[in-house]
Order: C-alpha cells, then structure tokens, then sequence
C-alpha cells in the first residue's frame, strides 16, 4: 500500500517529451549569451579600443570632423613636427567649422576645406585625392575610436600609401550613441559605400578650400587640380612651408598669379 502511494507520489513524464522544452530554451539562452559576448567583443575590438599608433614622422595629418577632442590632439602632433602638412575637415555641425590658426602650428602647413558630401566617406576621398596629387606616401588620421575601423577600410579603397591612426578622447556620456552610430557606419561602410566617387565627380567634392591664407571653392581646386602652381617638396597646389601667399585664378580660367 505504501509502495502504491509513492509510485502515485512522483512525477510522470508526458508521452510527448515534456522535458525537451526546457532543454530548448536552455540551448537558446546559450546561443543568445555567446552571439552577446561575440557582439561585445567584435565592439571593443573594432568601436572601442581599436588599433592605434604612428611612426615618428609621415607626410600628413588628416583630422576627421567629429566630437571629442580632435583638434587638440591634431594640432598637437602637429607642433610636435610629425608631418610637414596638417589637413584639417571643417564638416562637422555643418560647414565652417574650426580651422587652426598658423601661430598654433609654426612647423607646418595648414589645409583645411568643407568636405562634399560632409562625412566620412567625403573627407577621407578629399584627402586621398589631396594625398595623390601632393605624392603623399604616408598620412595618420586623427579621429575618435569608434570611426578608426571604417576610416581605415574607406581609406584603403581610395589611397595606396601607409595609413596610420591616432585616436582623440571623447566625453564617457556620448558612448552610447557613438557605438551604435559606429556600427550601423561601419555596416554602410562594408557593404553599401563600397567606392570611392568616380575622378569626375572630385573637382566638386570640397565646397571650400584652405591652404595657410589660400581659399577656393569648388570650380578652383579643380583648376587647381590642372595646374601645377606653387610646386614644393611635397607635391603641387600648397604653399611653401612658411609662406602666405595665396593662389588666385585669372579672368580665362588658367593658372593664376601669387599674391599676399
């Protein structure tokens, strides 16, 4: 009787497998923790922490428009000596944004222009534009971490030299949005912005340019572009180190006279 009354005590397994629904969810737990650690990882490698560093020396800084504190970190490589010529984007919170000024950086030239189309895509193709015509073998861009990644991968597909990265510091409080812009860029970056604008298309890439006192829209880089003015170390279209002269365009379109 007691034997009957335990055997009615315990629990019965359903004909249908009523244990396998846990062990289901269980293996879904499993594959959501792992995808989770995946995710977090690929992040820190590729948004947050990703890989930085320079030599001692390149032929231009190229500073990305963005938060953080970009342009104190270029200036400073800048006034350091590590490239005669530091290039700086003024697309970020729409045009006309900071440009250093020449006393701030004595030890080198300063280029700074409006990008078109104003992000990251636009500035990187100016600047490897800029790299090819001035024969620019090695260039450090200077951006926050979470742009490090694409920026390599856009920059790669327009330029052929070395590309180097220096990181800036950004507030803890912009993070958030920053992996999550970072990602669905990056995204873009891979799989839809896979070129860079046909040669036709780049004399209208910069709305403004800026080389030291030097400015020209459009139509003038790309004249700028046909002629070879102002030839230094480096390559055509930039003045000297230590000059101020500016370059303008005569009446007919070709190569203009030097003025100060």
């Amino acid at each position: 009787m007691k034997a009957s009354v335990r055997q009615a005590r315990r629990p019965t397994r359903d004909s249908d497998g009523g244990r396998a629904v846990p062990r289901i969810w269980r293996r879904a737990c499993y594959i959501v923790l792992a995808l989770m650690l995946v995710f977090a990882g690929a992040t820190a490698w590729l948004i947050v922490w990703p890989a930085q560093g320079m030599p001692s020396h390149v032929d231009a800084i190229i500073m990305l428009a963005g938060p953080g504190n970009r342009l104190p970190a270029a200036v400073r490589l800048a006034a350091d000596g590590k490239a005669p010529v530091l290039v700086v984007s003024q697309g970020y919170l729409g045009y006309g944004g900071p440009c250093p000024a020449d006393s701030s950086v004595p030890k080198a030239r300063v280029v700074c222009f409006d990008p078109n189309p104003p992000d990251t895509r636009g500035e990187l193709e100016f600047a490897a534009n800029l790299a090819k015509r001035n024969g620019w073998r090695s260039v450090v861009l200077v951006m926050t971490p979470e742009q490090d990644t694409r920026a390599r991968i856009m920059m790669g597909r327009c330029y052929n030299g070395s590309v180097y990265v220096v990181t800036a510091s950004q507030p803890l409080s912009q993070w958030p949005y920053q992996i999550a812009y970072g990602w669905g860029a990056l995204l873009k970056a891979v799989f839809v912005a896979r070129s860079c604008l046909p040669s036709r298309d780049r004399a209208a890439q910069a709305r403004s340019f800026q080389a030291r006192s030097f400015s020209a829209d459009a139509s003038e880089w790309a004249w700028l572009s046909r002629c070879d003015m102002m030839v230094t170390g480096s390559g055509h279209g930039i003045p000297s180190s230590g000059s101020s002269k500016a370059i303008e365009t005569s009446s007919d379109g070709s190569c203009g006279r030097s003025i100060r």
